[in-house]
């Protein structure tokens, strides 16, 4: 029969294992997530590239065309130009820079147009250089919007902000845009950099984390069973042999 306090104390060890092995489990989840959306990318870049008119116009078409491989014409909208602030590439904080491009049948389509760091001694100074005027062609992969982070409220409005949604984008400045993002990767020479973070570039963290997690789980019940099971039996059997 446990008295109160060893009741205690292995309710704890349970909770404490239980919870750190859950924690282990989560993370070998989300690197499988990562995993499957890496390949699911792999899979859909590997059909033929769409074309503009075949650009889907409704949420469900985004959905099944997302990650293919596009070309767009167009002529940028500068004025309209967004930086999406707390965005990292290769180690380094700065903005994404989003463009909308109006194409030939008038729609408009947001652009992921690259990456820029940020100032060191403003971080609200963006000397992001300007697309280049008249007609273009863009080559990108179709994506269903920005990557979202984390925030606070606040900062959904002007030049410089944390998150944005298309639909909320469109009210705003009243263009009709497409309910998707093309992000660029062409080389187009314009200062801004393109190497877009892929799904599965940080699993081995996941695994990392999920062994750490796991040892941990093991060292609890281990302790557990030293300190309260295994070490007492030892003193009472020495306790026992005294003369």
């Amino acid at each position: 029969m446990l008295n109160g306090s060893r009741l205690v104390v292995l309710l704890a060890a349970v909770v404490a294992a239980l919870a750190t092995a859950r924690l282990g489990v989560w993370q070998l989840d989300r690197a499988a997530q990562k995993v499957a959306l890496h390949d699911a990318m792999l899979r859909q870049r590997a059909l033929p590239a769409l074309r503009e008119a075949e650009l889907a116009r409704d949420a469900a078409a985004a959905q099944a065309q997302q990650h293919r491989s596009t070309t767009l014409h167009g002529s940028w909208l500068p004025a309209a130009t967004v930086y999406l602030d707390n965005r990292q590439m290769d180690g380094r904080p700065g903005f994404y820079a989003l463009t909308p491009l109006r194409v030939a049948d008038g729609s408009v389509v947001l652009v992921q147009r690259g990456w820029l760091a940020r100032d060191v001694a403003e971080r609200t100074r963006v000397a992001a250089p300007p697309p280049p005027a008249g007609e273009v062609d863009v080559q990108g992969r179709v994506a269903l919007g920005p990557s979202r982070l984390y925030d606070f409220g606040g900062g959904a409005a002007g030049p410089i902000r944390q998150n944005l949604e298309l639909d909320a984008f469109a009210r705003e400045t009243g263009l009709p845009l497409r309910p998707f993002i093309v992000v660029q990767e062409d080389a187009a020479n314009d200062g801004l950099q393109r190497h877009w973070p892929q799904p599965a570039a940080d699993v081995h963290k996941h695994y990392g984390y999920a062994f750490q997690w796991f040892a941990m789980s093991t060292l609890i019940g281990g302790l557990y069973v030293w300190f309260q099971l295994i070490r007492p039996a030892r003193r009472r059997t020495v306790a026992d042999n005294q003369p």
